[in-house]
């Protein structure tokens, strides 16, 4: 019998696979703030100069307009509701960290705003910010938004207040999907060849852009949920902030094929009669990066090496650790950049204004990526773990004070983690964390030696009425994935995690504890990441790209034995590659078809990424004449019968199933 569940199989060969159920949760409702919370929010409001207004004076320097409603998605879905975080109007609530609520009401400053002139932002239209920079016959478009649809709207916001205007340029500052993503419901391909528009883009951005949400894709994607706390209601007991904006807008995520990559340290360009000093820094926030300057308007963009927070070294939704030598270093490259520049923006969070001031910001910047890289090395040269590190390390005075460098979006536990993975690892030495057990059955052997999960329950309860959240989160998490019938630990578990959500200053850490407590009470989401709202993206992602995460999703152990080989042919690309199994392990190359191999699939690339999405029907396959089979069906269907499809709603904070 074929195992066709959960894998990749052309529904042109045995049909749609249904999709997993939700699974069951214990209810419950959101707790208040204990007393434990209220005095650690307490402690924050005294140490750090909240009242501090110059940033709400610069959140606010040039509005001109507000927008209200709702963006809605093809299907009439509420992709954005600019109404949802009203609530932050208010002073800081008990559960809510007041350095954070401080952060969100500064990201809660949405609309069109003059930043100078002849330069406007949209901020608030999705978690990024679209720059508007007027050249002489239309507006070059900065970092066009995650999706079309959040794009579309920020665009025609912008027109119906500036005026209508073509675009006449674009350029892409990183390869992170909320800086491309919408730029189809900018510009489109053909827009670009006819009009020959410029699409600026740092080298390796087609690489990164793609293989990040193709290889890593379904595993980021559920991770992505609990870093931007997607399913939490907008309210001072949920989702306040990502802390690079509001919220992101989960709608069609598309791509542009930039014509101009940025190759070298530092390159001039003109771009409808504007000129450009763009600077190429890779692998710092993102593999494949650039900043700029506009020299006659004296502005800078430092992109996202540079916001209004404390980045992160390593996302909890999960990246390649990040460099944090080299950032400070292009930190230091930055100030050598200043001369004669009075404005600074980026591509999230709200600009500054001043030489000095900007000054300060980047060597604040500089200076915190730094401390945390050299802290973290001499401590783990002394032979301390990650976890001992990041109990050990803290800022500065002279740092910590300044409220744009701290920890709303990274934290300076998980950088340090991050630095110390960079060098050395996720192993600390230790020969017993070699081959530790797995979580569920290290959980079950700790209940048995304590007495079962009514006691481990009973001594995290004893440590949350103490306030010891983390330690009450380490015994319930044992007993929740020793006993995942036990409704008590995942209650009183999610109640532990809304106390250290509530106390959070990270924007991500909140929305991850919190979001944890959700799915404790109601299973995980019912939907994942949809690959079909990356569909214009996908048809714009090279081939290769396909394969490989194929490849990797290969089932080793099904696969043993197993000796087959297909041929794969696009036809509208005049592409062909030979798939082969040898030792269990999926290879390609792009090659003529091969005169053994057991089946031949002939299809256009465009079927291909449907399948691959999961959106082809009957008429892309069944009945199609873009679709043909030769050789053996029965083989075609043994091999992709052996490529897994996951659905991007495996449980995280329970075990799975």
């Amino acid at each position: 019998m074929l195992r066709i569940h959960h894998v990749w199989v052309p529904i042109a060969l045995v049909g749609l696979i249904a999709a997993c159920g939700k699974s069951a949760g214990v209810g419950g409702a959101s707790s208040d703030a204990s007393a434990t919370t209220l005095q650690a929010n307490a402690q924050f409001a005294k140490e750090l100069k909240l009242d501090d207004t110059q940033d709400f004076d610069d959140a606010k320097r040039g509005f001109i307009a507000k927008p209200s409603g709702k963006i809605l998605g093809a299907d009439g879905a509420v992709l954005k509701d600019f109404d949802a975080y009203g609530f932050l109007e208010a002073k800081a609530p008990d559960t809510v960290n007041p350095s954070l609520w401080r952060h969100a009401q500064l990201n809660a400053q949405v609309g069109l705003f003059k930043v100078m002139d002849g330069v406007y932002q949209l901020r608030g239209f999705d978690i990024a910010n679209l720059t508007l920079i007027e050249g002489k016959t239309g507006w070059i478009v900065v970092d066009p938004l995650t999706t079309r649809e959040s794009a579309r709207y920020a665009m025609d916001f912008a027109e119906k207040h500036l005026g209508k205007k073509p675009v006449t340029g674009m350029i892409f500052t990183h390869a992170h999907v909320d800086h491309f993503g919408g730029s189809l419901g900018v510009l489109s391909p053909q827009e670009v060849e006819q009009r020959k528009i410029p699409v600026v883009a740092p080298a390796g951005f087609i690489e990164e852009g793609t293989s990040e949400n193709i290889l890593a894709g379904p595993g980021m994607g559920r991770r992505s949920i609990y870093q931007f706390g997607r399913d939490l209601p907008r309210s001072a007991k949920g989702n306040v902030d990502t802390g690079l904006g509001k919220d992101v807008v989960y709608g069609s995520v598309g791509m542009l094929q930039p014509n101009w990559l940025i190759v070298k340290p530092t390159q001039n360009m003109q771009i409808d009669g504007v000129n450009f000093v763009l600077h190429n820094v890779p692998n710092a926030e993102c593999p494949a990066e650039l900043t700029f300057s506009i020299p006659d308007l004296k502005l800078y963009d430092g992109a996202e090496n540079l916001s209004q927070t404390m980045h992160n070294l390593l996302p909890i939704r999960g990246a390649k650790a990040r460099d944090a030598l080299r950032w400070s270093n292009y930190m230091e490259q930055a100030l050598d950049q200043m001369e004669g520049i009075d404005v600074y923006i980026a591509s999230h969070n709200w600009p500054i204004w001043g030489n000095d001031k900007i000054r300060k910001f980047i060597t604040i910047h500089r200076d915190v990526y730094k401390y945390l890289h050299d802290q973290t090395l001499r401590l783990m040269n002394h032979g301390y773990t990650a976890r001992e590190i990041a109990d050990m390390v803290k800022l500065p005075q002279s740092l910590s004070e300044h409220l744009g460098a701290r920890g709303y979006y990274g934290d300076i536990r998980h950088n340090v983690k991050a630095i110390y993975q960079f060098y050395i690892g996720f192993y600390d030495g230790n020969p017993a964390n070699l081959n530790p057990l797995p979580p569920s059955e290290s959980a079950k052997r700790y209940l048995e030696l304590i007495g079962g999960a009514d006691k481990a329950v009973a001594a995290a309860q004893t440590a949350f009425d103490k306030g010891d959240y983390r330690w009450a989160a380490e015994l319930l998490n044992h007993a929740v994935f020793g006993d995942p019938g036990n409704s008590a630990a995942k209650e009183l578990l999610a109640k532990t995690y809304e106390q250290m959500g509530y106390m959070a200053e990270a924007a991500t850490w909140r929305n991850a504890y919190l979001t944890g407590a959700q799915e404790l009470r109601n299973g995980p989401p019912a939907k994942g990441v949809s690959k079909a709202l990356m569909m214009d993206m996908l048809m714009q992602t090279p081939t290769e790209r396909f394969l490989e995460a194929m490849a990797a999703s290969l089932n080793g152990p099904d696969a043993d034995g197993k000796n087959l080989k297909v041929n794969l042919v696009l036809t509208d690309k005049q592409q062909s590659f030979v798939l082969w199994l040898d030792n269990a392990v999926l290879h390609f190359k792009s090659a003529p078809p091969a005169a053994d191999a057991n089946a031949t699939l002939t299809l256009t690339h465009s079927i291909f990424v449907k399948m691959i999405a999961g959106t082809a029907g009957i008429k892309d396959t069944l009945t199609s004449d873009d679709l043909k089979i030769t050789g053996s069906k029965i083989d075609l269907i043994r091999f992709f019968s052996l490529i897994d499809k996951p659905d991007g709603k495996f449980a995280i904070v329970t075990p799975k199933s």
